[in-house]
């Protein structure tokens, strides 16, 4: 069982609150979960944009399980696949494929310094092509009006691979210190290393973090030694270092707003 038919048995079986934040380029639906227990803050944790970077789906049923069970406070929305279709073609076809059908690589397609990535490029391919336009795609136009209709506290995207957290987008004066430490506590939870991308544009967290002026963090789950794409032996490991993060997150920000 691939992890596209694992995600559709998981939306069968379960029995909280989900539905579809909009449809990809070839009309799957993009599902999402929401654990809900109590009404602030709100969370959207959105994984595998990318298509090769998989291995965060299979995370995203364990963290839905996980926080369902432990979490205290928060609502958190979970999109465990943002780009199936992308999916699709790296399970069949291309392993090392990170764009949707058409060719875009969806976290280069907001409008957050769009084209201005250092490894952006305006030709369709398996990786870094902007689109046509910001918001070009059906899954980043799907993923900006659920993000929008929700109004979220804050957003977590899951990438691979590096072990890492990325947090800055321009930020400045208070701003800025109320991003830093909350990055810095997701951070101390993973034991991933804080760090800035000054050369990228134009992805989701950038988005968040201009537009909305919210806190966005991206993690990078899974030892920069690993291969894409990471397997599903590797789940475990990556699991643990991210099991708390969902609930400190939404522990933090309850505290605050307290």
């Amino acid at each position: 069982m691939n992890v596209l038919q694992e995600l559709k048995r998981f939306y069968l079986r379960f029995k909280g609150e989900k539905g579809i934040i909009g449809f990809t380029e070839k009309g799957a639906p993009i599902p999402y979960f929401a654990v809900k227990k109590s009404a602030y803050p709100v969370i959207i944790v959105q994984y595998a944009i990318h298509a090769r970077e998989y291995i965060t789906t299979y995370l995203a049923l364990k963290q839905i399980k996980e926080f369902d069970k432990n979490g205290k406070h928060g609502s958190v929305l979970f999109i465990p696949a943002v780009n199936i279709d992308g999916i699709a073609i790296a399970l069949n076809c291309n392993p090392l494929y990170k764009a949707n059908a058409n060719g875009v690589d969806l976290n280069v397609n907001f409008p957050a310094r769009w084209g201005t990535g250092k490894s952006n490029v305006k030709v369709r391919g398996d990786m870094n092509y902007i689109g046509k336009r910001p918001f070009s795609e059906s899954e980043t136009n799907a993923l900006r009006h659920f993000t929008i209709k929700k109004r979220p506290t804050a957003t977590i995207s899951y990438h691979s691979k590096g072990e890492e957290v990325y947090w800055e987008f321009f930020q400045r004066g208070n701003i800025r210190e109320r991003d830093y430490l909350l990055g810095k506590k997701i951070s101390e939870v993973t034991g991933y290393k804080l760090k800035s991308t000054p050369d990228s544009a134009g992805g989701y967290k950038d988005w968040c973090v201009e537009s909305l002026r919210i806190p966005a963090y991206t993690i990078e789950v899974g030892n920069d030694d690993l291969s894409h794409p990471i397997g599903k032996e590797h789940l475990k490991s990556i699991f643990l270092k991210n099991r708390k993060v969902i609930f400190e997150v939404t522990e933090y920000l309850w505290k605050k707003n307290s």
